[in-house]
């Protein structure tokens, strides 16, 4: 199972990577997700995934793959590696004056069925996945504003 949103923002793909990979802020801004870590491939995060109406769960997943100002990706596991995995990813690519940002979720594994029903994937992290991208686009373009205002 996949899922997977969009987002277009008004603002560089450098602003969306900053407001992206700055988790310290994530509290500031982003009703989806707490991360702590860093965004370094091979680091070891802590993630609190808060699905609109659902509680919140904490998992430890690790950064697989780091593109500058391109792509952030991590894999999760439940208990061991091929009961319930899953690989979030996050887009950042250039669209005419601004960015189309990206996130998906690949999960796979045999508990995949029962987990999401439990996790409410499909609706409430959709949703999750949603709100996070309107957060991140109003942020990114609001710092983008604020730039061009201190550059004028």
């Amino acid at each position: 199972m996949e899922l997977t949103t969009s987002t277009y923002v008004d603002a560089s793909p450098e602003t969306v990577w900053r407001v992206l990979t700055d988790f310290d802020e994530y509290p500031e801004w982003n009703p989806f997700l707490r991360v702590t870590g860093r965004a370094n491939e091979g680091a070891h995060l802590s993630v609190e995934l808060r699905p609109p109406g659902r509680r919140a769960t904490t998992f430890r997943p690790t950064v697989t793959g780091v593109e500058f100002e391109r792509e952030l990706r991590w894999l999760g596991h439940l208990l061991v590696a091929g009961l319930y995995d899953g690989e979030h990813r996050f887009r950042v690519d250039p669209e005419g004056d601004g960015t189309r940002f990206t996130q998906s979720e690949r999960f796979e594994g045999l508990l995949v069925g029962v987990v999401n029903r439990w996790l409410g994937v499909g609706s409430s992290v959709e949703a999750g996945f949603v709100a996070m991208n309107d957060a991140l686009r109003a942020r990114a373009e609001a710092m983008a504003g604020a730039a061009e205002e201190v550059a004028a």
